[in-house]
């Protein structure tokens, strides 16, 4: 039986029933809500139970009211002034129950977020096997980004399936003596989330959402067939010091053929 993440995957991942899918901030939901979904159709072959950590709250709740998805479990972990040490034990201790209670037959998890590496190293502590999303990005100085640069790099020695969004991530894997078929390229899901929000902009409540931030706002006809644009988001803050004057010069290149709609996220 095949779990597919994305069309490029046909690896069957045997005896896997109960899904554990963990995100805890706006933009691990964003690329998590299409495997969600699509786990949701099969009911018969999957059980996919959602866990929100809360690590970003009402940021977080945008993506899932926009997605329709409701989690079975929510730790509400955001807290006024928290620090890395107190919400890394307050996650591995709301990990600990959870796992023990459902007892999965695989945790998913994506990118490199205090959520991702808590419950990576949690589901590792149970022996549960484990299913990276983006894995393999690398910047190999574990202060930029920070933390997340040595969450992802964690989180690869404790996963069991690695799905990475490009071959150059597959290749940053294999160097770290990830086997090749531990390895699935599959793309950005992000991208996923997005095709599936165009496809359903004429039913509510995608329709009043793409008309706001589209139509009303910029004046964009997404259903024009003659209207192409290419859409950038960004938002890492180390993007907003150096790395932003790049970001404008390849935008800059970009807009001489095309329109640009760039969205903070």
């Amino acid at each position: 039986m095949a779990l597919s993440f994305g069309s490029k995957i046909t690896t069957p991942i045997k005896y896997m029933k109960k899904m554990l899918v963990i995100f805890g901030t706006r933009p691990e939901a964003i690329k998590l809500a299409p495997i969600v979904l699509e786990l949701k159709k099969l009911p018969e072959s999957y059980k996919a139970v959602v866990c929100s950590t809360g690590q970003h709250r009402e940021m977080l709740n945008q993506v899932l009211d926009l997605f329709q998805i409701e989690p079975d479990y929510n730790f509400d972990l955001m807290t006024e002034n928290q620090n890395l040490s107190d919400t890394t034990a307050k996650a591995m201790s709301h990990f600990q129950v959870l796992l023990s209670k459902e007892r999965p037959d695989l945790v998913i998890i994506q990118g490199d977020t205090l959520t991702t590496y808590t419950a990576a190293l949690s589901s590792y502590y149970q022996q549960v096997p484990v299913a990276h999303i983006e894995a393999g990005l690398r910047t190999y100085n574990n202060y930029h980004p920070y933390p997340e640069e040595a969450y992802r790099r964690m989180v690869t020695i404790l996963a069991d399936y690695h799905f990475a969004p490009t071959e150059q991530t597959k290749i940053n894997l294999m160097g770290e003596g990830i086997p090749d078929n531990r390895i699935w390229v599959t793309g950005n899901t992000g991208i996923d989330a997005f095709q599936a929000i165009v496809r359903k902009q004429n039913n509510p409540p995608y329709h009043s959402i793409l008309t706001r931030y589209f139509l009303d706002t910029w004046q964009l006809d997404l259903t024009d067939d003659h209207s192409r644009y290419v859409l950038i988001t960004g938002h890492r803050r180390e993007n907003f010091t150096e790395g932003i004057k790049n970001i404008c010069r390849a935008i800059n290149e970009l807009a001489r053929d095309m329109p640009i709609l760039y969205l903070f996220m």
